[in-house]
């Protein structure tokens, strides 16, 4: 691990990984602010000012950003979460000078046009159309709203058609202010770069930004219930969700294991004997889902309205039997697919790169790979089974079913839960 993290004195932070033999580097900029941290009334803003930040700013209009990357055969891009909203490019070595002065710009002077605005609006409202068609995309998105119901963190990224049709210039100079603070940000970096460099290169572009004040965030309190919709498709959609470890709980290693054999690949309990051996579905999956101050186990699939009440059985009856009956041989090919997965990422900048964001935004200092393998690697049967057997005995959950749900055979949510407990 060759990361080095060097803090301004306004708090923004610089994190570096430098890869020899690379001529490419993956920059970023993490703003610790996503959907969490939004008002109902503005649910969807964090999303929407990522979107206005390619839109225009003092010094470049949306052409000559997208032109000053293209110019040099770079990419620009970004993305929003509940937790934060990441800006990131990729560019040749000698062009990293360049795209951290333009991350910069579209961070620190955008300008928000109101007519860009509306312009984006639409594109962001045709968006959530496509997601309202995207059968995964509505259970999964009802699946969080059901665990954490009137809450910031079961809201949806993008928002709603209602939210996003309100907001106005002055919303996004307002949530800027509040939100875009130096002591929020981390430029992190991974490929053919020098740690530095990139703090110079800091200092000149944000070094002078001005702290804002401290913005709380609420942990989420998991409630869970059900929520089913019926619609005439051709595949149900099934989640199912329980209560799981955060990040960084001494847990959490064994609940990803568990999720692994229990639903994460084609040697999988559920993969086995859901597809493999019966025919019931096409995709089965199982995973711990691990964030900042919460966490999900959450288990997927789809199938034919006649399947779906035998695979919902099948799978409560398979959490069942895991609990009592996982194998030292399942824990270690689990322990190794996961192994395999993070050495995997851990040979790509991109990957470098967001690792490095995501743990500076809970930690002070980025954890060596070769910790990050061991909490898994020291990771026994039986804690793996202590974990299945608490997953087991639940009483709460969250469940969502989409589609065509009326003609098919059900299973209520308590009657999962009871199937499924040992």
């Amino acid at each position: 691990m060759t990361a080095e993290v060097t803090a301004l004195p306004n708090g923004f932070r610089v994190a570096t990984d430098h890869m020899p033999g690379l001529k490419t580097a993956t920059v970023a900029v993490h703003v610790g602010v996503g959907a969490r941290f939004e008002p109902a009334k503005h649910n969807g803003i964090a999303h929407f000012l990522e979107h206005m930040a390619f839109k225009g700013t003092r010094r470049r209009s949306a052409f000559e950003i997208a032109e000053t990357i293209e110019d040099v055969g770079g990419y620009l891009n970004a993305y929003t979460s509940r937790e934060s909203t990441v800006y990131l490019a990729g560019v040749l070595a000698e062009d990293v000078p360049l795209v951290v002065e333009l991350l910069a710009d579209i961070l620190r002077h955008s300008v928000f046009s109101p007519d860009e605005i509306e312009v984006e609006r639409n594109v962001i409202l045709n968006e959530i159309g496509e997601y309202e068609d995207l059968p995964a995309d509505v259970v999964f998105d009802a699946l969080q709203r059901t665990a954490y119901p009137n809450q910031q963190y079961g809201r949806p990224v993008i928002g709603t058609a209602r939210t996003v049709s309100s907001f106005c210039r002055s919303d996004f100079q307002s949530f800027t202010e509040r939100h875009y603070g130096p002591e929020r940000m981390i430029l992190s970096a991974a490929g053919a770069v020098n740690h530095d460099e990139m703090t110079k290169l800091a200092e000149a572009h944000f070094g002078d930004a001005i702290r804002q004040s401290k913005v709380r965030k609420r942990r989420p309190r998991f409630v869970g219930g059900e929520w089913r919709q019926h619609r005439e498709i051709e595949q149900t959609q099934f989640a199912i969700a329980f209560p799981a470890p955060q990040l960084f709980d001494k847990r959490t290693p064994a609940a990803m294991i568990y999720g692994v054999l229990l639903g994460g690949g084609s040697s999988s309990r559920l993969f086995v004997e859901a597809r493999e051996k019966r025919g019931l579905c096409y995709s089965v999956s199982a995973q711990a889902v691990p964030c900042q101050d919460s966490g999900l186990f959450v288990l997927h699939a789809n199938t034919g309205k006649a399947e779906l009440g035998t695979l919902m059985e099948l799978c409560a009856d398979e959490i069942r039997k895991t609990a009592d009956g996982l194998t030292e041989k399942e824990v270690k090919r689990a322990r190794t697919q996961i192994r395999v997965a993070i050495m995997t990422g851990y040979e790509r900048p991109s990957q470098r790169m967001e690792r490095m964001g995501n743990i500076l935004a809970i930690k002070d200092h980025v954890e060596e790979i070769d910790e990050t393998i061991a909490r898994f690697d020291d990771v026994t049967r039986e804690q793996v089974r202590d974990y299945a057997q608490e997953l087991a005995n639940s009483s709460e959950a969250a469940m969502a079913l989409y589609g065509p749900i009326s003609q098919s055979k059900t299973v209520p949510l308590q009657s999962f839960i009871g199937r499924m407990k040992r």
